[in-house]
Order: C-alpha cells, then structure tokens, then sequence
C-alpha cells in the first residue's frame, strides 16, 4: 500500500482527477490517497492557496500527484506551482512528448523528452520595481554550477539509465556569456563522463527553428528555467497540444506528478475535459514508486484508445464527442488487453 498526496487543483481538476484516480485503481496498485485543496479552492477556504497541511502532507508522503491549480490574481501570492517547486527543491522537470499513432500532428513517430532546470534563473522570484512610479522593473536571473550540474547530470544519467542516444544542451551563451555559459561549461565537461551518448549544443532561437523545422533529430533536451519552460510546451504542440503532457518534478526527497495545462475554468463541471494528460501523468507516478508494469499498461492503453479513435474528448478530435468519463473508461477497458 503506498501513501499519496493529492491536489486536484481548480477548474477541470476535479473531474480529470476522478478520472485518473480510477484508471489508477484499475492497475490494481493500491493506493490511498490523501486528498487537499490548493489554488483558488483552497484561497476560498483557508485564505491561503497552499495551506500548511498540503505543505506537511507531501513532506510525508514523498510523492505527489496535482492537478492544474490556479494562482489567484491581484492577491500578492506567487505561483502555487512555483511555490511547491521551490518548496521541495524539485529541481528537474521532466516533460516527455511522445507521438501517438491515429492522432494527426505534423510530426509522426517523435520520441522528445526535455529537462528543465526548475529552482534557478528568472523563475527564482528576484525581481522588483527600480522607481517609486513603478514604470520600470527588473528581473534576476540566479545561474549557479552546482544547480546546473544537478540537472544536468539528472538528465545525462536518465539517458543512460534507458539508453537514449542523443544530448542537446539549449542555452543563449552567445549573448548570456556569463549565465549561459556556466550552464554550457557545465554540460560540456560532464558530457565527457557519458561518451555512449552523443552530446551536441544549439542555442535558443535556432534550437526553436530547428524543432519546428526537423524535430526528429532530438531525442534529449536540456536546459535552464525559462528556455525550459517554453520549449517543453513547443514540444507537446508538435505531438498534439498540452492535453497529452504529463510532467514530472523531482527533486532529492520529493517527486510531484502533474498535468502541466491549465484548469480551463471555462469547461469545468461539463465533463469535457481531456483526462489524458494526468493519466499520462500518473503512469510516471507509478514509474517512480517502482510499479512499472502498472505504469507501463496505463501508458499502453492511452496510445490504445488514441489509436483507435472511436472515443475522443473534442480536442483530440473535432469530429468525436467523447466525456472526460468515456475517455477513462475506454482507457480502463483498453488495459484488459495492455
């Protein structure tokens, strides 16, 4: 029996929540979940978008699974997301975008996963006004060595732990000489310890052209907060938008599972909504814990139902139909056979 924190977030959390959680317990893994609110759900309770409990929950259990959660606006709370983030040091972020057969993208047979470094540069919430009038700001981006060799050693022994090919680090040294060049100098000296897996670097706007032009020639990206954040979204629109991204946040004690859209408040409680994002996102979960064979149906039976195309949320398919709940049962029915 394993013990899990969960945040089924705002908007169409709930729902693709539900969902999730009974694909899960079809994996026959028991788990008990301990569920609490976050985001604006929680801003209505408690006053406060990530209350102490969830905090003390999640040091507990050590793995977690959200849902999209909601920042609420003009109250002075940062990101709920990057709050946790920087909470739990989870300081690699794992984006995979992997290709499903019977969905139509410009780009079959992609196989991408993208680490991003995710505690460092502009998202380390050093920033402020420079003039009373507030007409001017500033941003700090922090770049340290020993945060990007832990990414970067992250994403360097993952290859080698499932024998991928291929490194690009992505970073902008040309111009950031000193922040991206520390990362630079970081990967280039630690490719030297991998030999087996061919290490090359691109820089940010040729490493975008390149993905939309010929993605194929990547197999593993990484690189720093910012550039991470946009090209892992880049990536999941190349193999058929955010509603077939999980994510996952690791860091040294604790490990968040998510889907990384947002809680698309204006189809919540329609039953609509695209699940698979946090299915996908729970086969990750089930990697971690050490319960691959579960995590490997789940992932098995989304490319399934994918495939075969009869069952279909609308944004995967204009001409289908299918609920949010219709979609997890046909994954569930597709595992009788994963």
């Amino acid at each position: 029996m394993y013990t899990v924190t969960l945040l089924p977030g705002d908007g169409i959390g709930p729902e693709i929540t539900e969902a999730t959680l009974r694909v899960v317990e079809a994996t026959g893994v028991k788990i008990e979940w301990e569920r609490f609110d976050a985001g604006l759900r929680a801003m209505e309770l408690y006053h406060d978008p990530l209350p102490g409990q969830v905090i003390e929950s999640i040091q507990r259990n050590a793995v977690a699974l959200k849902g999209p959660l909601t920042t609420p606006v003009g109250t002075g709370f940062r990101s709920v997301n990057v709050a946790l983030r920087k909470e739990f040091d989870l300081y690699a972020n794992i984006r995979p975008a992997k290709s499903f057969e019977g969905l139509k993208t410009h780009w079959p047979n992609l196989d991408l996963l993208v680490f991003r470094e995710n505690t460092e540069e502009f998202y380390a919430g050093i920033e402020h006004y420079i003039d009373p009038a507030k007409s001017a700001a500033e941003t700090i981006g922090v770049v340290t060595r020993a945060g990007s060799e832990r990414i970067l050693r992250y994403a360097f022994e993952y290859a080698r732990k499932f024998h991928r090919k291929k490194m690009t680090i992505v970073h902008k040294a040309n111009i950031l000489k000193f922040t991206g060049g520390l990362f630079l100098d970081v990967g280039r000296k630690l490719a030297q310890e991998y030999p087996e897996i061919e290490t090359n670097d691109k820089i940010i706007d040729n490493m975008c052209m390149q993905l939309v032009m010929n993605p194929q020639q990547f197999d593993v990206i990484v690189t720093t907060n910012l550039f991470g954040d946009i090209l892992s979204d880049l990536c999941s629109g190349l193999v058929g938008g955010l509603g077939l991204a999980p994510g996952a946040n690791i860091g040294y004690k604790v490990a968040l599972f998510e889907a990384v859209h947002g809680s698309a408040p204006d189809i919540a409680g329609k039953n609509i909504a695209n699940p698979c994002a946090l299915i996908l996102a729970s086969a990750l979960m089930l990697h971690h814990i050490g319960e691959s064979v579960a995590g490997n149906r789940i992932q098995r039976s989304v490319e399934r139902v994918i495939k075969e195309g009869t069952t279909a949320t609308r944004d995967l398919n204009p001409a289908q139909s299918a609920t949010t709940v219709e979609m997890a049962d046909a994954v569930i029915k597709a595992m009788e056979v994963a």
